[in-house]
């Protein structure tokens, strides 16, 4: 290795390290518009020659289905803003992304709808027409409305049998007694049978929360700021700003143990999930940072908990634990799928012993540091493309509002200690904010 190429190694290697314990964690420039009507833009250079990454990020997700019988409707967006408009039939909306070789798609969770292409850098502005154009005049018939509600319907009984959507429901309506995270993204079944009979009321949903208030673009790649900005101005700017703010309930203290053994419809491995009500995201909160390392502690393929219950006793198939960064408090949430019934018990009490020796025998600095270490360069390891870059930066800005949280998450979970991590776990990890869903086989 030549001196020069050694020399751009070490500062590289330092820029890293550098970058890992500053303040500005993200290792890419952000820059940022607003529009008068609301529309918040962001943009990021990125070396992807001749690529760019465009997301339109809705934050309204099933968080935002407030009404009773109304359920369900941020995911039906998700399928009927390909409908087209009078401009852009479906039929010529697909037929330009198809001529300019564009990847697109959409997704729908709790807190936000996001809808993403990936192209060519040169059709940057043939993007920002059609994008902006079904943002501002989606137009489908009571026909066409009905005709994907009956598709939405057949998507729900598709996964119907899925377990994972089984135990989702489930834990859904047993943890959440008034909040809207009581029901899933897809909604109620009921709600779904009901849709058709919706048409109206989905003409409200729009134009409540397709306005630009509520939407961010999110531009990555082969792009110049300026241009953008430009673009985005002509195109965006005489979208009419709403005036509607849900009303999103609360959800009332839980102060007991919920428990609930459900019967799959199909024969299945027995399942467990268990969740623990915690904060909404902030990216400040030290405890939302700790219990995302908890996640990590406890429950990665590195843990002793997943040593014993996977690779030495084999009783279960995996084990997994997430702390999902929502907009309101939610679910410490962990998942594992037991190989028999009669093991259901002891993987359970095998999962409470690995809580209660976090709460009472604190971590070492070495081994929070290790888990910080690889949370850190995993997260940098992702991020090697546009579109990658701009659905992270999506998840950001859909939950806090804004991207600079990112980096102000990263500051600190960096700042956690130990006492962090155990006090974060005796507060949180307890009996009287636990709920625990059973899935087993012997439904009708």
């Amino acid at each position: 290795m030549s001196k020069i190429n050694l020399f751009s190694l070490i500062l590289i290697i330092l820029g890293i390290k550098m970058s890992l314990y500053s303040q500005k964690f993200f290792p890419y420039e952000i820059k940022e518009h607003s529009l008068p009507n609301g529309l918040k833009v962001i943009v990021v250079p990125y070396n992807s020659p001749g690529v760019v990454a465009y997301y339109t990020v809705v934050r309204t997700g099933s968080r935002n289905e407030v009404e009773p019988g109304k359920t369900g409707f941020a995911h039906f967006f998700e399928h009927m803003m390909f409908r087209g408009t009078e401009k852009y039939s479906d039929v010529e909306y697909n037929r330009i992304l198809k001529l300019l070789g564009a990847d697109s798609n959409a997704w729908t969770s709790n807190d936000q709808t996001v809808y993403h292409i990936v192209a060519s850098a040169d059709a940057l502005e043939t993007i920002i027409d059609i994008e902006s154009d079904r943002f501002k005049n989606l137009k489908y018939s009571k026909e066409q409305f009905q005709t994907e509600a009956g598709a939405i319907l057949g998507e729900y009984n598709k996964s119907a049998m899925n377990p994972f959507q089984i135990l989702n429901e489930e834990m859904q309506k047993l943890a959440f007694t008034t909040h809207t995270y009581r029901h899933t993204t897809i909604g109620f079944l009921e709600d779904i049978k009901d849709m058709p009979n919706q048409y109206d009321y989905s003409l409200q949903f729009f134009d409540r929360y397709y306005r630009p208030e509520y939407c961010t673009i999110i531009i990555v790649g082969d792009v110049k700021f300026n241009q953008a900005i430009s673009l985005i101005e002509k195109y965006y700017g005489d979208w009419k700003k709403g005036s509607y703010t849900p009303d999103i309930p609360v959800e009332p203290e839980q102060t007991a143990e919920r428990f609930k053994d459900v019967k799959a419809p199909n024969k299945t491995l027995p399942y467990l999930y268990i969740g623990y009500k915690v904060p909404a995201f902030d990216a400040k909160n030290k405890e939302v940072a700790a219990l995302n390392v908890i996640a990590e502690l406890l429950f990665s393929e590195t843990s002793e908990l997943y040593e014993k219950l996977v690779l030495d006793e084999k009783l279960v198939d995996f084990i997994s634990g997430e702390m999902p960064l929502d907009r309101d408090p939610s679910l410490f949430r962990i998942y594992s799928r037991i190989k028999k019934d009669e093991d259901i018990e002891k993987v359970k009490q095998e999962i409470f012993k690995a809580i209660e020796k976090l709460q009472n025998e604190q971590i070492s600095p070495k081994k929070l540091n290790d888990v910080l270490s690889n949370m850190r360069y995993s997260f940098l390891h992702s991020l090697d493309n546009a579109d990658a870059i701009a659905s992270t930066l999506a998840y950001y800005v859909s939950v806090a509002g804004y991207p600079q949280s990112l980096d102000e998450f990263y500051s600190t979970l960096n700042s956690l200690t130990p006492d962090d991590i155990q006090n974060t776990a005796k507060k949180y990890l307890v009996k009287e904010k636990r709920n625990i869903i059973t899935l087993t086989s012997g439904g009708n």
